[in-house]
C-alpha cells in the first residue's frame, strides 16, 4: 500500500512511518515544515500529488494548557485540519486514519470508556480533537478509522517516562500525582495498531477504535516502576494530589478506555502497559542519554 503520514516529526508520527518502513510498506511522512494541515490548498496538492491509498493522521495541538487561551488556534489545527484531510481524501480517493485522544470524554467515570459512550470534552483541547473526529466522519464516513490514545511516551520527543527518567539521575526524591488514573500507552504499539488496521479501514474497521496499552495505573504508579526498571529505589517517588500541581486544563480524574471494538474485530486484546514499558524503556533511556549533554 501507498500510506501519506501527516505530523510525521512527532513522536507517533515518527514511529508510524518506522513501523510502516519496518513492513516495506510505501510510506512518505510529511512533517509540520512540509506540510501544514490547516492549508487547504498545501492538503489537497500533497494528497493529489503523493496519491496515497491511506493516510495517516498525526499532525496535532497538543500544548494542552496554552489551549485554554488559544482554543481558536488549537481548533484550526485539531478541528479544521482533520476535515480538511478527509475531504482531500475524499476527493481523491484515499481513506483516512486519524488519532485523537482520551480528551474527548469528561474524565469522571468509574468504569472503562467504550467507544461509543457519549464525549463530553472539559477542556478546551478536548473540545477541538472532538471536532476533529466529527469532521473526519462528517467528510469520510466509510473509509475513515479514529483512533483515541493516551498518556502516550516514546523513543522519540518529551514524555512523562522521559522525564521520570531525567529526574532519577537529578533528585532525591520526586512528587507524583496519585489521583489522576489512565493507561500508560507506547507509541509503538499505536504505531503497530495503525499498520494492522490499516488494509481494513473501508471495509469491516471504520469508526471509532481505542489505541491505549491494557491496564490503568496513576502517574505515581507510573513514576515508581519507571524507577524499578532502572534499578532506583520507587520510594523516593511520593504521592501527591492534583492540587500540588495545579494546571490552567484540567486533567481527567479517570481516563481509562476501553478495548471492545478491537477485539471484535479480531485485532486482539492490547498488552499490559508494564509489559510495553518494559521493552520501552531501555530504548528511551539510551535516547535521553544520548541526547543529554
Amino acid at each position: 500500500m501507498r500510506w501519506l503520514v501527516t505530523g510525521a516529526g512527532g513522536m507517533l508520527g515518527r514511529d508510524v512511518v518506522e513501523e510502516l518502513l519496518a513492513r516495506d510498506e510505501q510510506v512518505t511522512g510529511l512533517d509540520h515544515a512540509a506540510l501544514d494541515i490547516t492549508d487547504s490548498r498545501a492538503v489537497d496538492r500533497a494528497v493529489a500529488t503523493h496519491l496515497p491509498e491511506l493516510v495517516v493522521n498525526c499532525a496535532a495541538y497538543t500544548a494542552v494548557d496554552n489551549a485554554e487561551t488559544d482554543e481558536e488556534q488549537a481548533l484550526r489545527v485539531n478541528g479544521d485540519g482533520p476535515r480538511l484531510l478527509a475531504r482531500a481524501c475524499a476527493a481523491h480517493g484515499a481513506r483516512l486514519i486519524h488519532v485523537s485522544t482520551d480528551y474527548v470524554f469528561a474524565g469522571d467515570g468509574r468504569t472503562p470508556y467504550a467507544e461509543d459512550d457519549p464525549p463530553a470534552p472539559r477542556t478546551a483541547y478536548g473540545r477541538t480533537k472532538l471536532a476533529g473526529e466529527r469532521g473526519v466522519s462528517d467528510e469520510l464516513p466509510a473509509t475513515s478509522a479514529v483512533l483515541r490514545a493516551a498518556w502516550l511516551y516514546g523513543v522519540h520527543g518529551r514524555s512523562f517516562v522521559r522525564t521520570m527518567i531525567e529526574l532519577e539521575g537529578r533528585r532525591d526524591t520526586v512528587d507524583v500525582v496519585d489521583d489522576q488514573r489512565g493507561q500508560p500507552t507506547w507509541s509503538a504499539d499505536v504505531a503497530a495498531l495503525v499498520a494492522d488496521l490499516g488494509p481494513r479501514v473501508g471495509g469491516d474497521a471504520t469508526g471509532v477504535l481505542h489505541a491505549t496499552n491494557s491496564g490503568e495505573a496513576t502517574w505515581y504508579d507510573l513514576a515508581r516502576e519507571v524507577f524499578r526498571l532502572l534499578d532506583a529505589d520507587p520510594d523516593r517517588v511520593r504521592p501527591v494530589t492534583s492540587e500540588a500541581f495545579p494546571r490552567p486544563a484540567p486533567r481527567p480524574a479517570y481516563s481509562v478506555l476501553a478495548h471492545g471494538r478491537r477485539r471484535r474485530l479480531g485485532l486482539g486484546s492490547p498488552r499490559d502497559w508494564r509489559t510495553a514499558l518494559h521493552e520501552a524503556l531501555p530504548r528511551i533511556r539510551k535516547e535521553t542519554l544520548r541526547e543529554t549533554p
